[in-house]
């Protein structure tokens, strides 16, 4: 069977789990505490964006791009006078791993064969047009398998979500704040939850949301129009098609081990607990009930 875009979402739902966690396991957010981090999103902003180095908000606004501005610039405020960008990143991952052994995550044979594609997959995606994911390309690997594994998952999600998303988004004339709107339209997540982890009052709401009226994209109801839809799904589909070239570094048959092995981790971590059931991801965790890939 001929590779789809359709497998690099496939992969997305298997990775981005041992990733998400990130920013909603108590071990993490300790973490961060512990550093001096005293507000989850200072803590967010500060170990998030901590490969790029001390660099300005407005650089941090542009590459997350669907945050409020505000938002981002107060929680980046004497950020790096609590923490350097080392420190920050070592809280990050500590925290992060922490949380995957909890869950039962050990370096057995599974987890190994998991680093080891995942890794070769990390290693080998493209940086062009990718600032984020080419900063953290820099970042020294780790030995231990678990926070190996979740270092790939975090290169791989950047990888995806970063410049490319992005570049999909902003040639689609959908802005940040537009976007999180029609994500909320489309289903994948609820208003609630975009509300309160993105920074809407009901009037910047109401003004993104007239804007897509306007443009043919959403009903009066909120609802996603024909056009929406179809632009929505176009969106989606361009992601996972620049996303689908990472798994160029392997076979078929290694793409379906790697599937086998890295399906019950996704599982595991998803049964841990802490991931919601609704995140602003719109992770699909039914996909973990199939473990093949279906390729070859």
């Amino acid at each position: 069977m001929a590779r789809t875009p359709t497998l690099a979402r496939r992969l997305f739902e298997r990775f981005e789990p041992v990733h998400a966690i990130t920013y909603f396991a108590p071990e993490s957010r300790a973490a961060a505490v512990d550093l001096g981090y005293r507000s989850f999103w200072s803590g967010y902003f500060a170990t998030r964006s901590a490969p790029l180095g001390p660099v300005p908000p407005q650089v941090i606004d542009a590459i997350f791009y669907n945050f409020a501005s505000q938002r981002v610039a107060k929680s980046l405020a004497g950020a790096w006078d609590i923490a350097t960008p080392q420190l920050a990143l070592a809280a990050r991952e500590a925290g992060a791993v922490a949380a995957l052994r909890r869950y039962g995550l050990t370096a057995d044979d599974n987890l190994r064969t998991a680093v080891d594609l995942l890794g070769r997959v990390a290693r080998g995606a493209a940086v062009d047009g990718r600032p984020l994911f080419a900063a953290l390309s820099a970042v020294p690997w780790p030995d231990e398998p678990v926070a190996a594994l979740w270092h790939a998952a975090t290169l791989l999600r950047e990888q995806r979500g970063d410049a490319a998303h992005v570049a999909i988004l902003v040639a689609a004339g959908i802005t940040g704040r537009e976007s999180n709107v029609l994500h909320v339209a489309a289903g994948r997540t609820t208003r609630d939850k975009v509300v309160s982890t993105r920074d809407y009052d009901d009037a910047e709401w109401d003004a993104v949301s007239a804007r897509l009226t306007a443009r043919g994209l959403l009903a009066a109801d909120g609802s996603l129009t024909d056009t929406g839809r179809a632009l929505k799904d176009d969106i989606e589909y361009r992601t996972d098609a620049a996303a689908l070239p990472t798994l160029d570094v392997l076979s078929d048959a290694e793409v379906e081990t790697l599937f086998r092995a890295l399906t019950p981790i996704a599982r595991m971590v998803v049964a841990g607990g802490d991931l919601p059931a609704i995140t602003p991801m719109a992770l699909q965790h039914s996909d973990l009930d199939d473990p093949s890939a279906h390729v070859g």
